[in-house]
């Protein structure tokens, strides 16, 4: 799934606001918690989990950066009961904005549903990430 919004605001100040991961429970609604679970604090290596909530399903995600360009692009493993991958990719837009785009891709468990809980639940996870990218770009342009 890939979700993206405009920003009003630099590709770099759009950065600050997500490169350390421990923040992103700011304006991730499902994040609750979000803690490093290793020595590293950014870049490739980076380990950590968020505890996630989405209506009556709670679990920890295990996520471990696995691609980083400084001010571009941020790609996750995510390596828990729920495994796939995800990437965010900051681009120049006009008037100095930055186009922010979210792409996920999520195997779910078994217990979840499998393939059946993936396809239920897309419609679910897109209106989710929607919202989250409405509050970071509320975030960011706020200063």
């Amino acid at each position: 799934m890939v979700v993206s919004t405009i920003v009003e605001r630099s590709p770099a100040e759009v950065w600050d606001a997500v490169r350390d991961v421990t923040t992103h429970d700011r304006w991730m609604a499902d994040a609750e918690a979000v803690r490093l679970t290793g020595e590293r604090r950014a870049g490739i290596g980076t380990r950590f989990e968020a505890d996630t909530k989405i209506g009556p399903i709670r679990l920890v995600d295990r996520m471990e950066i696995t691609e980083w360009v400084e001010g571009t692009v941020m790609g996750v493993r995510h390596v828990g009961l729920v495994t796939g991958v995800g990437r965010f990719t900051l681009a120049p837009a006009p008037g100095g904005a930055t186009v922010f785009t979210w792409d996920e891709r999520l195997r779910f468990p078994w217990w979840l549903g499998g393939r059946a809980g993936e396809i239920v639940g897309a419609p679910v996870l897109g209106a989710i990430w929607r919202r989250n990218l409405k509050r970071l770009k509320e975030l960011v342009e706020a200063g």
